[in-house]
């Protein structure tokens, strides 16, 4: 799985090379976060189309992916752009993918936390009764757990030991070093990290950052340029068990040509 990717430079690195890493790291299914991909904020269906095009199998978010409401239709037709599951029943899109990609079944779960995020319902609650509803021959469960704190990561990294294949933590947008399989064959991490510009502040131009800590009111901050590098996780999985049993982080220095 691709980090968040941010912005132009994070679409721009991941364009460039999504089929390289699939082929050097043998990688049957490829997904990233893709909440961020638009200027930092959401995606719309021409970047989504893109994505998909250039070797991006799916596609999960966060708290952003309403902010494009252009993604909403888009939401509703194509079901590997995921939104978080606890999100209300009535929200667009769906939150749980299951089918098959490349010959593989998988299932792919999207949540979201409640520790200094916008209110969603219970997501460990949500996390239940979507496995309830996964085939029992769907072994491949990867879960996006997008979330600001670490504790509740790994909480839910624990709740699901053993039920699915891995958990992997994304929206902090700065990559953890401690990535594990868990005791009951979960391959863990807190967070990815961000596909994009480190030359500013998790991808955005760290001037107008710093004007939102010290002026009031400051600006919605443009993402920033330059110093580009590709966050990622690769994760093996038995297929026959559902259990990992490899996970290696990635943090590749991306230079576009």
């Amino acid at each position: 799985m691709i980090a968040d990717v941010v912005a132009r430079p994070g679409r721009r690195a991941v364009l460039d090379k999504i089929q390289a890493l699939r082929k050097k790291y043998e990688i049957d299914i490829a997904t990233m976060n893709a909440e961020n991909v638009a200027g930092g904020f959401s995606i719309t269906p021409v970047i989504a189309d893109e994505m998909f095009a250039a070797g991006i199998d799916l596609m999960t978010s966060g708290n952003h992916i309403f902010d494009k409401h252009e993604i909403i239709p888009y939401l509703e037709k194509n079901p590997r752009l995921l939104r978080p599951a606890n999100y209300p029943p009535t929200a667009p899109g769906k939150g749980l993918f299951v089918g098959e990609i490349n010959g593989f079944k998988i299932a792919v779960l999207n949540l979201l936390g409640r520790v200094f995020m916008p209110p969603v319902d219970d997501p460990f609650r949500s996390a239940n009764e979507c496995l309830r509803v996964i085939p029992d021959d769907v072994k491949v469960r990867l879960v996006d757990m997008h979330c600001e704190a670490t504790s509740e990561k790994y909480a839910m990294g624990w709740y699901l030991n053993g039920r699915v294949s891995a958990v992997v933590g994304s929206h902090t947008h700065v990559q953890t070093a401690d990535e594990r399989i868990l005791d009951g064959g979960t391959a863990y991490i807190t967070d990815i990290g961000m596909t994009g510009s480190y030359a500013g502040v998790i991808g955005m131009e760290k001037s107008q950052i710093i004007e939102r800590f010290t002026k009031i009111p400051a600006p919605r901050a443009e993402h920033s340029k330059g110093d580009v590098w590709i966050c990622a996780v690769v994760i093996e999985v038995d297929e026959a068990t559902g259990k990992a049993t490899r996970i290696e982080r990635l943090k590749i220095e991306h230079s576009f040509n």
